[in-house]
């Protein structure tokens, strides 16, 4: 009888530059390629994310020439039965470092079950990026960056030319069938879909990504997110294409904040939902309420903040530039906690990324690694003249605003129709918000003194 591995897919749906599947298949004669829809997991998943994962579940199953097994159930209950089952000699899988799969992975080997490890969802492995002087983790990005760039990563793995699998009963296949919810605007899932999408961004953005990526209204960002959150691309296989351009450059800086988070959370692993700066868990905040709906529907009143949360609703994806602005905004003008917009954001996003998102809300909210970070209030109406100027963004995801030209649309209360539409008034006024926001910080500072992050 042919000798077995099973390998196991987590975030890594790909057999392109996937060193777990190479060790795989250099263990044996052939492999059980097995994903499991953990109950707890997929419970906390949003409706759009998980369409993309029954999609994505599809196009790697493809490429496994019909045999990927889809299996739900615990992990530890699923391995033993199949490591059984099919006599197979070795687990295969990529590390996880985020708090929920590290913990998982220990907790299934201390029950006895033996996982190889090999590669990762990161260039650069968390916990491997420490100073040199003490040898301890990066606090701040652009020291981590330099570090990240000596550091240096492999080139990306082999992809096999043949991949002996397992056969299963196409009878028996249990990819989930989850639908894409009602008016959402599905996305393309899969490796060959993530391939061909950065193909289109190097050809027509890629070169002035630098300028351009902080546009809404244009199609200048490379979309990798949610390919790279469910691993249907390695971030290897993205460095590995970029040149010394100033838009490859600023490109390469945003595949090291990913990094970044993520070793930033591998070391401060309650930061998911509590404060990376301790003390802002002591300002005053403001409960949730009519003004947190009005922020999740879109409806506050500022149409660049607006039209972002319409098109998280609508598509399951936000521009990063936006995102920084609807965060701000939730924290400093409407006074709620960055948790708040964090578990909504998980709910709705297609490209959840659990460091990332987390510190990304912390960053903007002004608790997380920015050296200088609650001064910084983005004005929501100077945000969207600057990186909305002509409106389209606004009008694209706002139908209420439709009738205003141009800049217009970044202030309807000056123009004599800007409300014809029933377009809803300013939920705040954003300018005396800001004064209070940093009132309240000036409370936190007299309590006690804000320590510099070095």
């Amino acid at each position: 009888m042919s000798s077995r591995s099973i390998l196991w897919f987590r975030r890594d749906l790909r057999i392109g530059d996937n060193p777990a599947l190479n060790a795989a298949l250099a263990a044996a004669d052939e492999i059980f390629p097995v994903f499991i829809l953990e109950p707890k997991l997929m419970k906390e998943m949003g409706e759009k994310r998980a369409a993309y994962l029954s999609d994505s579940l599809r196009c790697l199953d493809e490429s496994l020439g019909g045999n990927l097994n889809v299996i739900a159930g615990e992990p530890i209950k699923v391995l033993t039965e199949l490591k059984d089952k099919y006599q197979a000699n070795s687990i295969h899988i990529s590390a996880e470092y985020e708090p929920t799969g590290a913990a998982r992975d220990a907790a299934i080997e201390a029950a006895g079950i033996e996982l190889t490890k090999t590669g990762s969802p990161y260039a650069v492995a968390p916990g491997r990026v420490r100073k040199p002087s003490d040898d301890t983790p990066y606090k701040v990005y652009t020291p981590f960056y330099r570090a990240w760039l000596a550091h240096g990563w492999r080139a990306p793995a082999v992809t096999p030319k043949q991949i002996p699998t397992v056969k299963i009963d196409p009878a028996n296949k249990n990819i989930p069938d989850t639908k894409w919810p009602a008016g959402v605007i599905k996305s393309e899932a899969g490796e060959a879909a993530a391939i061909a999408r950065f193909k289109v961004f190097k050809k027509a953005a890629l070169f002035g990504y630098d300028e351009n990526r902080n546009f809404a209204a244009i199609d200048g960002t490379s979309k990798m997110s949610a390919h790279l959150s469910f691993g249907e691309i390695h971030p290897r296989t993205l460095l590995a294409q970029l040149g010394e351009s100033k838009g490859e450059i600023v490109y390469q800086k945003e595949i090291a904040w990913r990094e970044f988070y993520a070793d930033v959370l591998f070391h401060n692993k309650d930061t998911e939902t509590d404060y990376y700066a301790p003390q802002f868990a002591n300002m005053r905040y403001d409960k949730p309420g009519a003004q947190f709906k009005a922020w999740c529907e879109g409806r506050t009143g500022y149409p660049f903040v607006d039209a972002a949360m319409r098109q998280l609703l609508k598509e399951g994806w936000m521009h990063n530039r936006t995102r920084m602005v609807v965060a701000s905004f939730l924290v400093k003008d409407l006074h709620l906690e960055w948790q708040l917009g964090e578990r909504y954001f998980k709910e709705h996003l297609i490209d959840y990324d659990v460091a990332s998102n987390a510190h990304g809300w912390q960053w903007t909210a002004g608790c997380g690694t920015d050296a200088s970070p609650y001064y910084r209030v983005f004005n929501p109406i100077e945000q969207g003249k600057r990186f909305d100027e002509q409106g389209d963004y606004v009008r694209r995801y706002i139908p209420e605003l439709s009738n205003l030209v141009g800049i217009t649309a970044q202030e309807p209360w000056n123009d004599s129709d800007g409300y014809k539409n029933n377009y809803p008034k300013r939920i705040v006024d954003h300018a005396a918000e800001r004064i209070e926001s940093l009132a309240r910080l000036e409370e936190i500072k007299a309590s006690k003194p804000l320590p510099p992050i070095k």
